[in-house]
């Protein structure tokens, strides 16, 4: 719970640091209500003269470092949820560089000694220099001597000391603005700040962990084995630990470097090609995708395959989650805005308040401006401001795991179209979605479908001699039960645990729930 007098002072404090640097003044005042205009006026009056001439990006980046590393990490947190936070100020959030001092090395090889139990000179031949600095880590290149008696570089990434305990007490703070908001300001609480704070926590306590991001990668290298053009470095099980991660070095060019990758002779249009078919493959085929796939965490390795980094941020998705993007992709390119309504409403994503044929039309007018265009004009990032508006007019629920999805695809579209600024983002992506569709909802989909409920139907099959006894016990307490209502005193217990043997009630939980749903159908039939 957080001590409502620190969260006060928080938020007094961020608000005047926004309004001193002047990102409050950057927004327009026209049509804001009485109080918020008088608001707004005042924020104008102590802002810095100085930030005249900046942009809004430029004063909320410089802001957010002002307040903290922690506000850096909120501020690329919401840059993941345009639906809260509108895509133009989640795009310039998106660009906030997390880059502190680094600590002192001393510091962080006592960190890796505790965590791994060893003296420095027995994992490392040399730990060499700091390579970059964050808020939650810091990266080494460190020289190794693998299994195999041969030498060579790896990337040592330290977790910050203290750092936990620092954002344990500025996300404190978060909880209490979040919940002040949702309280008193009526309009965010479709945006549910709250449970943006608890996702933002849970996701810190995931990143602070480094053997949760090892596992991430292991488990993408898995995936990706046997796909051209694109990998994941190794990991040094050996040299990780909660507070430290070893993994592969890589000798590559960041694709934030554009310019070098260009020198190097790579294929530019090939790069944004790739980049795109590994974002989609992932998250259709194995539903399991790099959230964070910007410029900074990629690589190009000298045979030009793509290298990801920095997996602390993944997204899932289930395989009904997969099913329906599949299905509503298929119905827009159809044009098929009635199917596309059915299946929000049939996935849940629209509350069934609202009118099927209204929200069909309002996917129509997100839909035809599409057509007759030339695709290189069609921004993903507009797309998806028209999508997040019809949210709002519809008040459909909040759904991360699409919202991350989405965000991600902004963000590899622009990493495709840094190097080919004529990139064709659907004739990238046909062959991967069409993969997907042909393999979900075609044939060899609906023998599936066939084989799991065949199979539902064995496991029934094999229960049923489990609930003719339940049945059956039912059928000699149902007159009782409807007349007296539910009682097991220690006769009916024992006369149970007789006629089913005792493993059939103690041990199969689920026929009670089957038990007490046909009591409610025949008290529903008798009376």
């Amino acid at each position: 719970m957080a001590n409502p007098i620190n969260g006060t002072f928080a938020l007094v404090r961020a608000a005047f640091v926004l309004a001193r640097e002047g990102v409050f003044g950057a927004f327009p005042a026209e049509g804001l209500p009485p109080g918020a205009a008088l608001l707004h006026r005042l924020a104008r009056l102590i802002e810095r003269k100085s930030i005249e001439e900046q942009d809004r990006s430029d004063r909320l980046s410089r802001a957010l470092h002002r307040l903290g590393p922690s506000y850096v990490k909120l501020g690329q947190f919401l840059a993941t949820r345009p639906d809260i936070v509108g895509a133009d100020i989640a795009a310039e959030l998106g660009a906030l560089q997390d880059k502190v001092p680094p600590f002192p090395r001393e510091q962080a090889v006592a960190e890796i000694e505790v965590t791994l139990g060893r003296p420095i000179g027995e994992l490392f031949l040399d730990l060499g220099e700091v390579v970059g600095a964050a808020s939650i880590a810091q990266v080494y290149k460190a020289r190794v001597r693998g299994r195999d008696g041969i030498e060579r570089f790896a990337a040592v990434k330290v977790i910050r000391p203290g750092v936990r305990g620092r954002f344990r007490r500025e996300l404190d703070a978060f909880a209490f603005i979040a919940r002040f908001l949702e309280r008193f300001v009526a309009s965010t609480r479709r945006l549910r700040p709250v449970a943006v704070v608890e996702t933002l926590t849970q996701s810190t306590r995931i990143e602070m962990d480094l053997r949760l991001e090892a596992a991430a990668a292991s488990e993408m290298a898995e995936n990706v084995a046997y796909d051209k053009g694109f990998r994941v470095p190794a990991i040094d099980w050996e040299r990780t630990g909660r507070d430290v991660i070893t993994m592969e070095w890589i000798d590559g060019i960041k694709l934030s470097d554009v310019s070098s990758v260009i020198a190097a002779g790579h294929d530019v249009k090939k790069i944004g090609v790739t980049v795109v078919q590994s974002f989609l493959r992932h998250a259709m085929r194995d539903g399991f995708f790099h959230a964070d796939m910007h410029q900074g965490n990629l690589f190009i390795a000298p045979d030009g395959t793509i290298v990801a980094v920095d997996l602390g941020i993944v997204g899932r998705l289930s395989r009904d989650s997969k099913r329906f993007l599949a299905e509503i992709l298929y119905g827009f390119i159809q044009r098929d805005y009635r199917r596309v309504a059915e299946i929000h409403f049939e996935a849940g994503y629209v509350p069934r308040t609202q009118d099927v044929a209204s929200f069909a039309q309002a996917l129509r007018a997100i839909g035809e401006p599409i057509y007759g265009q030339p695709a290189e004009t069609i921004s993903m990032g507009h797309l998806l401001s028209l999508l997040f508006e019809v949210t709002e007019l519809f008040d459909m629920k909040t759904r991360p795991e699409l919202v991350l999805l989405q965000k991600t695809m902004v963000v590899v579209e622009g990493v495709a179209r840094s190097f080919d600024p004529k990139f064709n983002m659907w004739v990238a992506a046909e062959p991967v979605v069409s993969d997907y569709i042909m393999s979900e909802l075609g044939p060899a989909a609906k023998l599936q479908e066939v084989r799991d409920g065949v199979e539902a139907g064995l496991k029934l099959l094999r229960k049923a001699p489990e609930l003719a006894a339940g049945l059956e016990i039912l059928g000699r307490e149902l007159p009782e039960l409807i007349e007296n209502g539910i009682r097991l005193n220690d006769d009916t217990l024992i006369d149970l645990v007789q006629d089913t043997k005792a493993s059939i009630i103690l041990g199969h939980v689920e026929r009670w729930v089957i038990a007490g749903a046909l009591v409610a159908i025949a008290a529903a039939l008798l009376f």
